[in-house]
């Protein structure tokens, strides 16, 4: 049973600390997004470009080595993978932006709910993005 467990931790530990970054990622864009969103009168669509800034560095500086595994902070080595990664963040970024200005800013959607609903679709994206173009094995 303990080797069963352990077979599957290792199969599947890269969606595992993905999935425990990109939660630590969401709770970090949401302490930005919501006292910005609810107590500062900003727009969702504005709030969330805030949040995303904060919790792109907080992603980008964990998922590297703790995810990815990659450890080569050289500027020949870091400066290309960030710019990967900040350009697949951009098109995730982007999308869930669009999401929230039609639903929360032109809709009057409920700005906190429609929110988490557009992590979900971004946690998934960024995995994606992360693992084949900008994290990917040589």
């Amino acid at each position: 049973m303990i080797q069963k467990l352990r077979s599957i931790m290792v199969k599947y530990w890269d969606i595992l600390t993905y999935l425990v970054f990109g939660v630590l990622t969401t709770v970090v864009n949401y302490a930005v997004y919501l006292p910005v969103y609810n107590f500062c009168g900003i727009s969702a669509a504005v709030s969330n470009m805030i949040a995303w800034v904060v919790a792109v560095a907080f992603a980008f500086l964990t998922n590297k080595p703790f995810v990815f595994h990659s450890h080569d902070w050289s500027a020949q080595t870091v400066l290309p993978e960030l710019t990967k990664f900040v350009s697949c963040r951009i098109a995730s970024g982007a999308l869930e932006t669009v999401i929230l200005f039609l639903s929360v800013d032109c809709m009057n959607w409920n700005g906190n709910i429609w929110k988490l609903v557009t992590q979900v679709l971004v946690i998934i994206i960024n995995y994606v993005g992360s693992k084949l173009l900008v994290f990917r094995k040589k």
